[in-house]
């Protein structure tokens, strides 16, 4: 599916850039556990980028399998939410935004989960 490829791309380029905003313009301003925190939402971010671009790859390969699909946009959903809220509290200072981060972590886990079980179901 193209779509995934293009959103896995999309987040590839955001996550690229998000990281080195964070290298460079965050350096001076946060604390260094901060950047810490940063930087752990950069690296989720792209793995899970990279992920989705595996996804587009696998849409077209296994085309019926509809949990593959499914388990793209959980992927997508997780890095919304786990890489979106550690952004977001590291920017703001909002400690409260970190209970959201373990529902980003759910969604990554359910989406792979989805995967292995479509990579399981399918035959060749």
């Amino acid at each position: 599916m193209k779509l995934f490829i293009l959103i896995g791309s999309i987040n590839a380029l955001i996550g690229v850039a998000l990281g080195a905003f964070g290298a460079h313009g965050l350096k001076t301003k946060v604390a260094p556990e901060m950047l810490t925190v940063w930087n752990t939402a950069v690296q989720y971010h792209l793995i899970h980028a990279l992920g989705l671009l595996l996804i587009g790859i696998l849409c077209q390969l296994m085309p019926g399998a509809p949990l593959i699909k499914t388990g793209g946009w959980a992927i997508l959903l997780g890095i919304l939410l786990f890489s979106g809220s550690l952004y977001a509290l590291v920017l703001t200072g909002t400690k409260s935004l970190g209970i959201i981060t373990p529902f980003g972590g759910v969604a990554f886990l359910v989406g792979w989960l989805l995967i292995a079980i479509a990579a399981g179901r399918h035959s060749s």
